[in-house]
C-alpha cells in the first residue's frame, strides 16, 4: 500500500504521510547538505529558511556530518531567532559520521547513536527531532542493536520517528524482521538519491518494500547536482555548485567530460526543450515535479543557496498537474533508462485464455 497520498494542504503546498507513519510533511521540504552552514552562513540562512517557512515548508533536513555540525548549529540558531513555534516544524537529522575520529564516534553503535543524539540535540538547541536517520547502514554492528539503540532514543522523547538513509532493500528488511520479532518500533522511511538519471533503487529495488511496509521515501539530489537544471548544458559557470572546490564535487566536473556524461547532458538539452515549449517551466521544475509525481515521494528535498532558489524550486507545484501520460512517455523516450521490473516468482503466468 503507499501510503504516500496528499492529505491536505498548506499554503498550496500538499502534504503525504512520511511513509507508514502518521506524520505529514510538506511535498517539497529544505535540505541543509553542502549549502546551510556550509557554503551559506549567518544572515543568508534565515533568509532562506524564513523564505521556505513562509510559503509552507515547514520540514527541515540536516546531519551531524554536514558541514561538520555547522549545519545543524545555523539550523538552530536561526530556529530560535525566527521565533517559529517548534511543534511547526519537523526537524530531521542524521547519524553516522560523527565529528572526532575515536573508534566509538561515528557508525551506529548504540553508544554513538546515544550520545550522537545529544549532540546533535544541543547544537539545534532542541529538545528533540521529529525524525532521526541512520545515514548508512554500519555493518559491523548487529542489526538488532541498531534497532534497539534508536527503539531507547524514540523512548526517551529525542526523536519520534526513526528511519534509514541509502540502506539497501535486505538491510530495511532486516531491520523490519529484528523490530518485528522484539516488539520495537521499526524504521518508516528511507531518504534515498532519485532522480531522473538515479532511477534503480528507488523505483526497482524498493518496490517490494513500498508495498510490505508501507515505506516512504525523503528524496535528495533530485537535481542531480545541478545537471538536470540544464545550468550546465553549455559547460561550468562560474559561482554554480560544480564551480566551487570546496563543495568536493569534481568526481562530477570530470563525469560530465565523458561519454556518459555527455550523452547526460544530451538528454538535459532535450529536457529543457520539452519543458520550454510544451510545460511553459524550466527544466529543474520538471526535474523536481517528476520525483514528486511518484506515489511513493514522501517528499522532495530542496537544496537552497539562497532566497530565490527556493521560490523558484516551488513552481514544480504548477508543473505537478501537467504532467501527463503522455508528457511522462515524453520523457521516458528521452531519458531511456526505466527500471526493468524485478522478476515475479512462482507459478509461471497465464496467457490470454487463463492458462498456463
Amino acid at each position: 500500500m503507499s501510503q504516500a497520498r496528499i492529505e491536505f494542504d498548506l499554503k498550496d503546498i500538499p502534504f503525504r504521510r512520511l511513509g507508514s507513519s502518521g506524520l505529514r510533511v510538506p511535498l517539497f521540504s529544505l535540505g541543509g547538505w553542502l549549502t546551510l552552514g556550509g557554503t551559506v552562513k549567518g544572515d543568508p540562512v534565515k533568509d532562506i529558511i524564513k523564505t521556505a517557512f513562509d510559503n509552507g515548508i515547514n520540514m527541515i533536513d540536516t546531519a551531524e556530518g554536514y558541514a561538520k555540525g555547522q549545519s545543524e548549529v545555523e539550523i538552530g540558531r536561526v530556529v530560535k531567532e525566527l521565533g517559529i513555534r517548534r511543534s511547526d516544524l519537523v526537524i530531521t537529522t542524521k547519524l553516522f559520521w560523527g565529528l572526532r575520529t575515536g573508534p566509538n564516534d561515528g557508525g551506529l553503535s548504540r553508544k554513538h547513536i546515544i550520545e550522537g543524539t545529544q549532540e546533535s540535540l544541543a547544537r539545534l538547541q532542541m529538545d528533540y527531532v521529529d525524525v532521526i536517520f541512520a545515514h548508512r547502514c554500519d555493518v559491523n554492528v548487529p542489526m538488532e542493536e541498531i534497532v534497539r539503540a534508536f527503539n531507547f532514543v524514540i523512548e526517551k522523547g529525542w526523536a519520534f520517528y526513526w528511519a534509514t538513509s541509502e540502506w539497501s532493500a535486505r538491510e530495511i528488511e532486516e531491520a523490519h524482521h529484528v523490530a518485528s520479532s522484539l516488539n520495537l518500533i521499526a524504521p518508516i522511511a528511507e531518504q534515498c538519491q532519485h532522480n531522473m538519471f538515479h532511477r534503480e533503487q528507488a523505483e526497482k529495488e524498493y518496490t517490494p518494500l513500498y508495498k510490505k511496509y508501507g515505506l516512504g521515501t525523503t528524496a535528495y539530489s533530485v537535481l542531480a547536482s545541478g545537471i538536470l537544471t540544464g545550468k550546465y548544458n553549455d559547460g561550468i559557470p562560474q559561482g554554480t555548485r560544480l564551480s566551487i572546490p570546496e563543495n568536493g564535487l569534481d568526481y562530477m566536473v570530470k563525469a560530465l567530460n565523458t561519454p556518459e556524461g555527455k550523452e547526460k547532458i544530451r538528454k538535459v538539452r532535450e529536457l529543457t526543450k520539452l519543458a520550454e515549449e510544451e510545460l511553459q517551466t524550466t527544466p529543474a521544475a520538471l526535474a523536481l515535479a517528476w520525483v514528486a509525481r511518484n506515489p511513493n515521494t514522501s517528499t522532495v528535498i530542496l537544496g537552497a543557496s539562497r532566497p530565490e532558489q527556493v521560490l523558484e524550486n516551488l513552481k514544480a507545484l504548477e508543473v505537478l498537474p501537467r504532467l501527463t501520460e503522455d508528457i511522462m512517455s515524453k520523457i521516458e523516450v528521452i531519458l531511456d533508462n526505466k527500471p526493468v521490473p524485478l522478476p515475479v516468482y512462482g507459478r509461471p503466468p497465464l496467457d490470454k485464455f487463463g492458462r498456463q
